[in-house]
Parts: C-alpha cells; sequence; structure tokens
C-alpha cells in the first residue's frame, strides 16, 4: 500500500485507555555482572615514545580481578614479536578481587611503528581484557654543546662570572647523562641534577662559573658522559688579574686658618696603581665645613690612570675641624681615606660693657655721663667707622674716628642724658664698623622728674548692680606720680547713695607715693546714679576729679513655669518626663544651690548647680516619673536659692499602673503534612489583657516557617486582639518545627508560639494510553501536545509495535493532548489518529 493510499485510509486508533499513575518512589534492580566483565587494567593504553633501533623501554601496569569469583587467564596474545609481556605466567588464576602487576617491554629490532592490541583470554579463548601498545623507532641520541666552549676573558681575582650552556639531544631517541665531570681551578657548575633523560630534541641548561684564583691564565674541562654515544667535552678557559688599586696625591691637606664666612679650596689627585681598571662610585667629605668639587662620579681610572679634583673648606664657626674624604671604588681598598684639617677663625665682633645704659632719675635741666666700653672680643681687627645717639635728651662723647680695634682692644665712649621734659625717655647708642655685628647697639634709658601730679586709681569707679538695702566697696589709690611731693588738702564724695572713707586729710605724698581709700555705693532706690571724688592738692592738677556710677536694682525671685506637674498613668517599669522652667522674675541676679526632690519615683535631671541666673534669665530642666508600683504618687521639687522667695515648691503628681501581658491563641500550630515546594497556612490571634501592650518586633526560628498579616510595631489595648498568618512552605521531606516569638513590654515578653509540620515528597504521575490495532501497521507513532488541535511532537524514540505506551515525562498541574499514527512496512506513516487528552495533577 503506498503512501497516499495509506493516509487515505480511516484507522481505528481510538485511545481506548488512558490512566494517570501516581507513583510515591520505584526500586530498580539488576542483574548481577558476569564473570570476565569485571576483569580491568589500571592503563589500557601505554605509549612507549620512541626508542632506538637496540635499545628497549618498559612500562608497568596492573592487571585486577573486580568480580566476585576467580578468573583464569589461559592465554596472552599480540601482534608485534618487539613487545613483550613480563610477570605473568600463564595460565593465571586471579582470585575475585586480586590484582597482580606487570610490565610491558618494546624492544624493536628494526625500524618499526608500533601499534598493538595485548589480549588476555579466559579459559574459553574469550577476550577478558586488552590493552594498547604505541611507539615509534628512531636513530640513536646524540648529545651536543652551545656553545661548545666558553671563553670567560679576563676577571678580577675576588670576582665571578657566571655563563649558560645549552645541553641538546640532536638524536632520533632519548639519551641519558649520567656523569659530568669538570676540571680546572676557579671553575664551578651548577643547576645540573644527574642523570638527566633528554628525549629527541630536547634540551636542558648549565650554568658555568669562573673565579680565578690569582693572576694568570686558567683551563678546564666539563666531560659528559652518555647512555648511547661517546663522551662529549666542553672546553673552559679564563683570566685573573689583580684588582686595581688607588693612591693619593697629597695624601693629606691641611688648610689652616679660614675666617668662618669665607672658603678655601685645594687639588687632590687619585691614581689607579693596580693592575686591572678601578671605577669611582662615590666620594664623600665627612667634617664641618669640608667638601668635594670636580669629581663627577661614577668614574673609571685604566691602569696609571689618574683623576684630579678640588676640596673646599668653608668653616660656619670657629675653631679646629678635622675630617676625612672617602672614596668608594671597586679598588682592593674601599673606602680610601683622605684626612682633611683646618681651623675656623672667628670674625671681628664688637661687645658692649655695660650693654644698655640706665640714667635712673635726672631732674629736668640737668644732666648725667654713662661710660660704655666697646671691646673687639672676634679673631680679626675691627675698624669703627661712626657713631650716632637717637631719642630726645641723649648724646655722646668719645674717640676720634675711624679707629681700628685689634683682638681683644677696647676704646670708651660717654652716653649723656639732659631731660628737657619730664617722663620717661629711651634711644639707642649706635656704633658702625666692619665687624660682624656691622651695627652695635647700646639702648639707652632714663626719666625726666617733674612737678608732682596726683593720679588715680582706677580712674573711674563703676558698681554696677547693687540691691537696694544692700551696699558694695571699691577700693582706690591716690598715687603721686610727679618727681616732687605734693600735699592733698581736701576729698569729698557726690551722688546719691556715694560715700568716701580712709583718707585721713591733709596728707602729703613724696614721688611715687600713694595713699588708699575705699568708695562706697548704698542705693535706697531702684535705678541709675552718678556721681564724683573730688580732690584738691598743690600739685600739677588741683582740682582732680573722679567720676563714679552705679545701679539700684530690686532683689531677684524666681518663678515656676508650670507651677505644678502632673504625669498621669503610666505603666510600671516605664517611665515618663517632663519639662520645667524657672525664671528670676526680679531686679538682681539669683543663684540655685539645690534642687531637692521628695517621693521616690520622681527625679530630676538637666539641672546643673550651682546655677546663677540674671534678671529675667531663665533655666529648664527635666523631672521623670517611674512608678515601681501601682497606684497614685505624690512629692515636689523644692528649688532653693538666694531669692526672695526661696525655696520655691514645685508640686508632682502621677499614678502608677499595672504592665500588661500579651498571649497568643492558640499556642502551637501543626501544618501536618505539606507536600515539597507548596504552602499551607494557618492563623493565630494576639491579645493584651491588664494594660496595653505594644509589640517591637517577631521572629522565627525555622526558615521554612513565615509571618504575615501583621504589621509590627503594634499597640494593643486592654482587651483587644490582632491577627496573623503564618505559612508552613517545606523545602525537603521530613518533619520540621520551630518557634515564633514576640517581644513586647509586657511582662511575659517573649510570647511564643510553637511551630509544627511534615515536608513530603511530590507524587511521581505518568500517562498510561492504549489504542485499537489497524490492518496494514507494523508499528505506531504517539505524539503529545500542549494546545488542543496541536501542534504535536512525537514523544516516542523507536516504533512502537505494541497497541500501548506510558507516557513517563509529564509535569504536575500540566494538560496534555495526545494522537497516534499508523507505519506499514514501507515506511508510510497515516494521518492522527482522533485526539485524547490528559490532565496531571497538582502536585
Amino acid at each position: 500500500m503506498n503512501a497516499r493510499r495509506l493516509r487515505s485510509v480511516w484507522l481505528d486508533l481510538s485511545l481506548l485507555v488512558l490512566s494517570v499513575l501516581f507513583l510515591s518512589g520505584c526500586q530498580v534492580l539488576s542483574k548481577a555482572s558476569s564473570a570476565g566483565s569485571g576483569i580491568g587494567v589500571a592503563t589500557a593504553s601505554l605509549n612507549f615514545g620512541t626508542v632506538a633501533v637496540g635499545s628497549s623501554k618498559t612500562l608497568s601496569d596492573t592487571l585486577t580481578n573486580t568480580t566476585t569469583s576467580p578468573v583464569t587467564i589461559s592465554a596472552i596474545t599480540f601482534s608485534d614479536p618487539s613487545l613483550h609481556v613480563l610477570g605473568i605466567t600463564v595460565p593465571l588464576a586471579l582470585g575475585a578481587g586480586a590484582s597482580v602487576p606487570f610490565t610491558v617491554q618494546f624492544q624493536p629490532t628494526t625500524t618499526v611503528n608500533l601499534s598493538s592490541t595485548i589480549s588476555m583470554l579466559g579459559v574459553n579463548s574469550n577476550v577478558l581484557v586488552s590493552l594498547t601498545a604505541s611507539g615509534t623507532t628512531g636513530t640513536p641520541g646524540q648529545l651536543s654543546l652551545s656553545p661548545s666552549s666558553i671563553a670567560f676573558g679576563t676577571l678580577k681575582v675576588g670576582s665571578s662570572l657566571t655563563n649558560s650552556v645549552t645541553l641538546s639531544n640532536t638524536g632520533g631517541s632519548d639519551i641519558t647523562v649520567n656523569q659530568a665531570t669538570l676540571s680546572g681551578a676557579g671553575f664551578a657548575t651548577s643547576n645540573l641534577s644527574l642523570p638527566l633523560t633528554l628525549p629527541a630534541g630536547g634540551t636542558a641548561p648549565l650554568s658555568l662559573t669562573f673565579a680565578p684564583l690569582g693572576t694568570g691564565s686558567f683551563t678546564g674541562s666539563v666531560t659528559f658522559a652518555t647512555s648511547s654515544s661517546s663522551n662529549v667535552v666542553l672546553a673552559l678557559s679564563g683570566t685573573g688579574v689583580a684588582p686595581g688599586q688607588l693612591s693619593a696625591n697629597p695624601s693629606g691637606l691641611a688648610f689652616g686658618s679660614v675666617q668662618v664666612g669665607n672658603s678655601a679650596s685645594q687639588s687632590e689627585t687619585l691614581t689607579n696603581t693596580g693592575g686591572s681598571s678601578v671605577t669611582i662610585s662615590q666620594a664623600n667629605a665627612s667634617g664641618a665645613g669640608f667638601s668635594v668639587n670636580g669629581l663627577s662620579a661614577p668614574v673609571t681610572l685604566a691602569v696609571n690612570q689618574s683623576v684630579t679634583f678640588n676640596v673646599g673648606f668653608a668653616p660656619t664657626t670657629a675653631g679646629a675641624v678635622n675630617g676625612a674624604l672617602a672614596i668608594v671604588s671597586d679598588a682592593s681598598v674601599s673606602p680610601y681615606n683622605i684626612a682633611l684639617s683646618g681651623t675656623g677663625l672667628a670674625a671681628g665682633a664688637l661687645t658692649a660693657n655695660p650693654s644698655s645704659a640706665s640714667f635712673g632719675n635726672v631732674t629736668v635741666g640737668s644732666n648725667k655721663t654713662v661710660s660704655v666700653a666697646v671691646t673687639n672680643t672676634g679673631g680679626a681687627a675691627v675698624t669703627v667707622s661712626g657713631a650716632a645717639a637717637s631719642g630726645s635728651g641723649f648724646s655722646f662723647t668719645g674717640p676720634s674716628l675711624p679707629l681700628t680695634l685689634n683682638a681683644g682692644q677696647s676704646t670708651t665712649f660717654n652716653a649723656i642724658f639732659a631731660p628737657t621734659a619730664a617722663g620717661a625717655a629711651s634711644g639707642t647708642l649706635t656704633i658702625n664698623s666692619n665687624a660682624s655685628n656691622a651695627s652695635l647697639s647700646v639702648p639707652l634709658s632714663g626719666t625726666g622728674i617733674a612737678q608732682g601730679q596726683v593720679s588715680p586709681n582706677p580712674s573711674s569707679f563703676s558698681f554696677g548692680n547693687v540691691q537696694t538695702g544692700n551696699s558694695k566697696s571699691l577700693p582706690g589709690t591716690l598715687t603721686n606720680s610727679g618727681g616732687t611731693s605734693l600735699t592733698i588738702s581736701a576729698a569729698t564724695a557726690s551722688g546719691s547713695g556715694f560715700s568716701l572713707n580712709g583718707l585721713t586729710l591733709p596728707v602729703t605724698l613724696n614721688a611715687g607715693q600713694s595713699a588708699p581709700f575705699t568708695v562706697l555705693f548704698a542705693p535706697t532706690t531702684s535705678g541709675a546714679a552718678s556721681g564724683s571724688i573730688s580732690v584738691t592738692s598743690n600739685g600739677a592738677n588741683p582740682s582732680l576729679s573722679i567720676p563714679l556710677s552705679g545701679t539700684g536694682v530690686t532683689p531677684g525671685a524666681l518663678a515656676s513655669n508650670p507651677t505644678s506637674l502632673s504625669f498621669g498613668s503610666v505603666q510600671v517599669g516605664d517611665s515618663s518626663s517632663k519639662s520645667e522652667t524657672v525664671t528670676n522674675t526680679g531686679g538682681s541676679a539669683v543663684t540655685i544651690s539645690q534642687a531637692n526632690v521628695t517621693g521616690t519615683v520622681f527625679s530630676v535631671s538637666g539641672l546643673t548647680l550651682p546655677a546663677t541666673l540674671s534678671s529675667n534669665q531663665s533655666v529648664t530642666f527635666t523631672v521623670t516619673f517611674t512608678p515601681t508600683g501601682a497606684g497614685a504618687a505624690s512629692g515636689s521639687v523644692s528649688i532653693v536659692s538666694n531669692a526672695s522667695n526661696s525655696p520655691l515648691s514645685i508640686g508632682l503628681s502621677g499614678t502608677g499602673t499595672a504592665p500588661g501581658q500579651l498571649a497568643v491563641s492558640p499556642t502551637s500550630l501543626s501544618f501536618g503534612n505539606v507536600v515539597d515546594g507548596s504552602s499551607s497556612s494557618l492563623s493565630g490571634t494576639l491579645n493584651a489583657t491588664g494594660a496595653s501592650v505594644t509589640i517591637s518586633s517577631a521572629g522565627i526560628t525555622n526558615g521554612e516557617f513565615a509571618l504575615s498579616g501583621i504589621t509590627l510595631p503594634l499597640t494593643l489595648a486592654a482587651g483587644s486582639s490582632a491577627p496573623f498568618t503564618v505559612t508552613f512552605t517545606p523545602q525537603s521531606s521530613g518533619a520540621a518545627s520551630g518557634n515564633l516569638s514576640f517581644t513586647s513590654n509586657a511582662t511575659n515578653s517573649p510570647t511564643v508560639q510553637t511551630l509544627a509540620g511534615t515536608g513530603t515528597a511530590p507524587p511521581q504521575h505518568s500517562v498510561s494510553l492504549t489504542w485499537n490495532s489497524s490492518a496494514n501497521a507494523v508499528g505506531y507513532n504517539i505524539y503529545r501536545g500542549a494546545v488542543s488541535g496541536g501542534p504535536y511532537s512525537m514523544i516516542n524514540t523507536t516504533l512502537d509495535a505494541s497497541t500501548a505506551f506510558t507516557d513517563n515525562s509529564v509535569t504536575a498541574g500540566q494538560t496534555y493532548y495526545y494522537v497516534v499514527t499508523a507505519v506499514d512496512a514501507s515506511s508510510n506513516e497515516s494521518g492522527y489518529s482522533n485526539q485524547t487528552s490528559a490532565v496531571i495533577p497538582t502536585p
């Protein structure tokens, strides 16, 4: 029947049976392995690489019986005669679980590309296990050196040089270097570990070092003994020469005396008197004031070559200085030290004795002379070129200028003070020279004495605020600030509330003498007051007036706001705070010394004592009520001060209420069995009793349980409740438990609800299909779609000769649509049968 005819025939492929299987699990039983299926080798493929004709190479392997029965190996077969199996004698009985080691040897006699299978046969000539052997043959290995010899050249005795040689296998098979024999003084090898096997084309490095033991030529060699060729020799050569040596001319530098601030320079020559070149890397001068110029390091000197440079001396202080010039190089002696010496000579310097001239008191119209000795205290002569006096009333006489003073020599200048007016005067005698202190200044001071004069201290009196009914006194002095004595004949105080005490008149005051007195202010009314003290004398200021001022103020008084504090109801264990303000409503400052609290449940904070309040100034503090038991409480804050209404009492009251309790209903939630990955929810309720309760947070000890339906923090009034939901979503099979804890301010916090549930694995599903057979059909194809009417996809992997099929690849919660086609012996396929559907349960 052709394909067109088959597709036109109606097929009786009605799907008669549709069943969904719900499987909770299954167990697969496998048949025990037959004898021989457990025979194996550790390495199933042996690669010998390249082996030279006439040599051999051996590789190891292990044969193991992993079955539960003994096995007998009767024969071993392989196709290549260059192969040999060693370590196994057949027949070989190998017990259950036993192993035996063996080796395979590749020993080619002609050129061959080895590719052979080695089979181990049982008693019935069946192959129990096989392994492959591969390899090639090549020419014998050949050792070559690059370079073939090493010439180290000329080296200084005490130094060394390292060169590298590459060992190469230029043959067609492996070669082994068994020995490397070194000869020759001063030569050494490193980084070569023997025996060393080099594959064809392989290389290895070798380091050789030459460190001459003396001067002259040195020769040596390294002889390499190999496994497949004659010895290979590496020739070595080098020459040792004496190191360079420096000498200095002159051998030391003495600069003599050089004045501080000046400098001197001398030439120095270094010569290489050794047998090889010398490289000077540093030239370091030590000793204050010494330096090196004209020597640029590094500099290399050939044998008998010289370099000339300068050494400078610039002393900064007086005295002898010793130092050294250290030449750092690669010569035999390094550093090479050259001694340096010199003396710093101090420059000329002038000093004055006395260093300043004080004339004291000098009457206006007269004069006074002070002699000043000027000495050269330096080390060099000084020429005094000029002198001058400055300042009102000052002048001088002295030697004729210019004048030269040798070291330690002195001359005298006479400073004169002739004041023309009363008062202190100052000036300067300036000596100019070529000394290090080119301008020597001698300060001059004196006082012109004038007529006596009364000076008050203070010049005015300010009493500030004084409370009415009180008094305040201030001290003062009257001083003769002139140069002659004077007599005070009268002194009176004017102004309301002011009075003068302590001054007995008349009184005579010598120059600089003082008389103390006291001024008293005792206001009788509030408000500003002013007055003065009038002093009459025969001084330069015969009528002296001293201003007086002060203010009368009313006494301070305290007021509280609020006048009392009521805290209302506060739960026992909690606290409530309120602010209190105390204000000075009087006219003078008030100092609060104490704040005493009665009632143990009340406390005060934020008030630092003593505290002083000026007029209209306030202070705010906090009063806290912390009840320790239920019931009404009362107390007070007593403010003790120097106010007129001390102490000020502030009443306190409050009521302590019993704390609330929190209950959870039910006390435990049991979710029973829940399929893994699905969820189950149960409800609960929180109830507050006794007083309001604030729930601040909640926590669950197992992540498979989740809380919802409640927002925290939450405050429940006494007698009220709040619902919530707990959801159990198991992630794996088995029993699960946890605790849901609510944290609150209740006395029984935390409140705990226990949680329990069991996760169960989801069931497995399958769909069983059956249909009626069709004439001429040799098999059937089964198609499945996710949408009614298709499209469909074939789900059988091979043609199904029966009229039944089970679909095990279904997913829970899905709906599937099935059709079937018939296929004849010519592979012609019919159209789709009628459609049937299957709904897979969830889960």
